[in-house]
């Protein structure tokens, strides 16, 4: 399991991912599940992945060695699409492509095909955009009424972000909403852990703000963390007891 989340507002991008991979109890490894490509300048593109690890593995090598386009001959990668529009469909290929060549193989071993992505950034020419991909290729688009997507263990952080986030929230308190809304996932589900991988893109520049991963630990995230639990505790101690149920 996993937890991805992407938060689009005015100001831009946050785009956010735990690094946990469960192929049993005793099997739990660490890989990379936000992966960024960028020309500075003209592009930056970003990409979490969610679901079985070999299928998103198997996609983005898809991408990165590009699909043959059967009209033009030209091998269409995420470097070269000339939108984010086309480039999310471009994902969408590369996932029928991988489902055509494995999905027998994985429903002979009762193994569905199970993967899917967040895609935000920005291409030079157009705005800022954040789509999920689903698992058959398809895909829905971020909006200013709910700007932010999830994917994988999302339920547990959930309720943080559509308390505290809107479309004009500054990126800073976007990013502050995003670490929260991990560690609520952290606390109920064992598998989304450490390390998290964060991503900060503002429109127009065409280059990360900040690229970092979040190691155990970290300073302020430990603080984030022990200052959420805390205003949760005085919140609850602050309402008032219902006035039904209990001895008078």
């Amino acid at each position: 399991m996993t937890y991805c989340c992407g938060i689009l507002v005015r100001e831009g991008l946050v785009m956010i991912a735990d690094t946990r991979t469960n192929a049993g109890l005793d099997n739990i490894s660490t890989f990379r599940k936000l992966h960024v490509f960028k020309n500075p300048g003209e592009r930056i593109l970003a990409l979490a992945s969610a679901g079985n690890l070999a299928i998103s593995q198997s996609v983005i090598s898809t991408l990165n060695e590009g699909i043959e386009n059967a009209e033009t001959g030209e091998r269409e990668t995420l470097m070269n699409a000339p939108t984010m529009f086309q480039a999310a469909q471009r994902i969408g290929r590369a996932i029928r492509s991988v489902h055509k060549m494995e999905g027998s193989a994985l429903r002979a071993e009762d193994i569905s095909f199970d993967v899917s992505f967040l895609f935000g950034g920005q291409i030079k020419g157009g705005r800022m955009r954040l789509f999920m991909i689903y698992s058959a290729g398809n895909f829905i688009e971020c909006t200013t009424d709910t700007p932010y997507l999830q994917i994988g263990e999302h339920k547990y952080g959930k309720p943080v972000l559509d308390r505290a986030i809107s479309y004009d929230v500054n990126l800073s308190d976007a990013l502050k909403v995003s670490l929260v809304s991990m560690d609520s996932t952290l606390r109920s589900n064992l598998g989304v852990g450490m390390p998290i991988d964060i991503l900060l893109v503002r429109p127009g520049v065409f280059d990360a703000d900040l690229d970092y991963r979040i190691e155990e630990g970290e300073p302020y995230f430990h603080d984030l963390r022990t200052r959420w639990s805390a205003a949760l505790r005085a919140a609850h101690q602050g309402i008032p007891r219902p006035p039904y149920g209990h001895e008078k």
